[in-house]
């Protein structure tokens, strides 16, 4: 590994799933290798082991190996910094996303401390810390969120929805959360308090997981007003 990446912990290599082939060798291999079901695993290792031409590239730019949930939440917070590396602002490497025409986001009053938040919010939080907000989020008075990705709404919920007596999609008023991801169509009360800690132990149940210290809440979760999960 070269020594910039040892300094960052990288200590080995991660394939980037990104393979080009021969179109005779490529046929010929799948012809001579009928079970076969990976590349990394089958494929690749018959083409050396048959004396096929292999080589491979070592990419420099950024890679994160975000198998596990911690990984994913740290690479995700990290685009909060002030400089990150991998930069969504980049006229050279631009990011294209799927355009969906969504309105602008709505803030009131709201203290943001390295935040990231996508198009269509309305945010009445007190503060959002270190966190980034998907599409369509919604926020209410008082809540303060640290360290958080939120995943968003698929849809809005219109007016009368929202008057009906049931906890709507979004975070409710006077919450407080802490290391969580919340996945999305997600409903939360109000006084909820969820804080994830390396302290806790590795859990499962109906609305959330916890994994290496990280709450996860499960996509379309109804967490009732006063709730408490994981660290006081």
């Amino acid at each position: 590994m070269a020594d910039n990446y040892r300094e960052q912990g990288k200590e080995y290599l991660a394939s980037m799933g990104i393979y080009m082939f021969n179109k005779n060798a490529i046929k010929k291999l799948f012809k001579d290798n009928e079970t076969a079901t990976d590349f990394g695993k089958e494929i690749i290792p018959k083409s050396i082991e048959n004396g096929y031409k292999v080589s491979s590239y070592a990419y420099g730019g950024y890679w994160e190996d975000i198998g596990t949930i911690r990984s994913f939440f740290q690479a995700n917070l990290e685009l909060t910094d002030n400089l990150p590396n991998f930069n969504l602002f980049d006229n050279q490497n631009m990011v294209y996303t799927r355009p969906r025409m969504l309105p602008p986001s709505k803030i009131f009053g709201t203290q943001f401390r390295q935040a990231v938040i996508a198009e269509g919010c309305i945010i009445h939080a007190q503060m959002v810390e270190r966190s980034v907000i998907g599409i369509r989020s919604r926020i209410g008075e008082n809540s303060i969120l640290r360290n958080t990705i939120i995943m968003g709404n698929d849809s809005f919920e219109s007016l009368e929805e929202l008057q009906k007596d049931k906890i709507p999609m979004g975070i409710g008023q006077h919450c407080y959360i802490e290391n969580t991801i919340i996945d999305k169509n997600v409903h939360i009360g109000n006084d909820v308090h969820i804080k994830g800690h390396p302290s806790l132990k590795d859990e499962d149940t109906e609305t959330y997981c916890i994994r290496e210290g990280i709450i996860v809440l499960r996509k379309g979760a109804i967490i009732s007003s006063g709730e408490r999960i994981g660290a006081n």
